[in-house]
């Protein structure tokens, strides 16, 4: 099984409009989509839910006022002053430390566990999705994508499915070094933009910290033919693949309107030809290719 994480150093360079075109091009494959904290691969998916799943994550104390005998230690010592001169606990400033729990003398504090989003498993016209939806200002979203890609294998496994597409999350934080860490090879989609480039520099040396191998997509290169120029020297001086360039194309928006990816709105124009021909060169990768047995 091989799993294909697409992956953006910033948000807005087309990561999960390409995701949804290759997974019309794909062949049996499934869909993950790990960018939790703003998940919107469904809106061009439709996927029909077939299994919803509380995603449970992060605890906030909760001050029991029978047991409570107002002492302060709890104020004292909660240093995101989450704890009222009324002995009520601030639901959005608490950070679930559990300091306050560990040092009320009277135990008078709980500390429950919450939930925090949900995580689902779908139909869709391209295969199953395992997707999730993470609550409004919650945390723990490094442990959600855990959650969604451990699903995704395994019900790729269940189904004896060979490939998965996961859209990563933006950026380089907790929640894509979750996404990353065992996957078989990493699509950046970068723009040539002054950020783009400075932000896809970022998510190259976070792939290759975990050891994971690393290409290069610039989506809407003809924007700035220079800064492409100097992504496509960045990727090749450091023995990257650049395996595309895709150019600007405004029914990229026109299809998203209508809930379609682009190939299916506009299969004939010059984006599609070019979002084939990255396809099949991600496909051709040593990364990808790797333990395909040959016909006899």
């Amino acid at each position: 099984m091989k799993e294909l994480v697409i992956l953006s150093g910033k948000g807005g360079t087309g990561k999960t409009s390409l995701t949804a075109s290759f997974a019309i091009l794909a062949t049996g494959c499934l869909l993950c989509d790990a960018d939790v904290d703003a998940a919107d691969l469904h809106l061009l998916m439709q996927p029909d839910i077939r299994k919803r799943t509380d995603f449970l994550g992060g605890s906030v104390a909760l001050i029991d006022h029978q047991r409570c005998t107002e002492c302060g230690t709890c104020i004292d010592m909660c240093r995101w002053e989450a704890v009222g001169p009324d002995f009520v606990v601030d639901d959005i400033a608490c950070e679930g430390c559990g300091v306050c729990v560990d040092f009320c003398p009277e135990q008078a504090i709980d500390f429950p566990i919450k939930t925090c989003g949900q995580w689902f498993i779908s139909d869709t016209r391209c295969g199953p999705m395992v997707h999730a939806r993470l609550g409004i200002a919650e945390e723990n979203s490094g442990k959600l994508v855990t959650l969604v890609r451990q699903q995704a294998r395994q019900l790729a496994e269940a189904r004896d499915i060979n490939l998965i597409i996961t859209d990563g999350p933006p950026g380089v934080g907790c929640p894509v070094i979750a996404s990353v860490g065992g996957a078989t090879s990493a699509l950046i989609v970068t723009e040539p933009t002054v950020s783009g480039i400075h932000d896809m520099a970022r998510a190259i040396e976070l792939c290759r910290h975990f050891k994971v191998p690393v290409m290069v997509c610039i989506n809407k290169f003809d924007l700035n033919p220079d800064n492409s120029a100097t992504i496509e020297r960045m990727a090749l001086g450091g023995g990257l693949p650049v395996v595309g360039r895709i150019p600007f194309d405004s029914a990229f928006t026109r299809a998203m309107v209508q809930g379609k990816t682009l190939l299916e709105y506009d299969g004939n124009g010059s984006a599609a030809s070019s979002l084939r021909q990255v396809w099949a060169a991600i496909m051709n990768t040593p990364a990808m290719t790797a333990g395909q047995q040959t016909a006899a």
